[in-house]
Parts: structure tokens; sequence; C-alpha cells
């Protein structure tokens, strides 16, 4: 099945693109769908091993099931500003 995966900040500096299509088996969860990820752009594990998750705009564990046609988001942690 496809799933749609969008990319974000530091995200989208690494793998080149704002988004793309993966094909992953039935079944496949946010974590594997990971996994995949990390498999074809090393560079992006530290960042994704401390990302939120969401599928169609709704925050989701990593245990969560994806289906046909999904919008899989990875959400970088965020950094900066200055505590006064």
């Amino acid at each position: 099945m496809k799933i749609r995966v969008r990319y974000f900040a530091g995200l989208r500096e690494i793998v080149g693109q704002d988004a793309e299509v993966l094909t992953v088996a039935e079944g496949t969860s946010v974590a594997r769908a990971r996994e995949l990820l990390i498999a074809r752009y090393s560079r992006l594990q530290p960042i994704l091993e401390r990302s939120l998750c969401a599928v169609n705009r709704a925050y989701v564990p990593a245990d969560h099931v994806l289906q046909e046609d999904d919008e899989l988001v990875f959400i970088p942690p965020l950094g900066g500003g200055t505590v006064s």
C-alpha cells in the first residue's frame, strides 16, 4: 500500500524534498515506517528517534497501524530561543 510522508525542518533538509510516497506492506506501523525511512536515509535516525508522529493530522503512538493513502508526518523536536 502507499502512504505519503511529509518532511519539515531538518528532516526536509536531510532528504532534500518536502514529501514522498512510500510503499509499505499492509499492517505496517508508524514504528516500522520509521525504520524503513532510517534505512533509506540514515542521517534521519537521531531526529526521528525524538520526533512525535502524526497520521492524517492527528498525533498517534508508534504502534499505530497505517492505512492506504495515510499521510505520515514526523514532528521534530523544537529548539532555540532563550529563557529570561
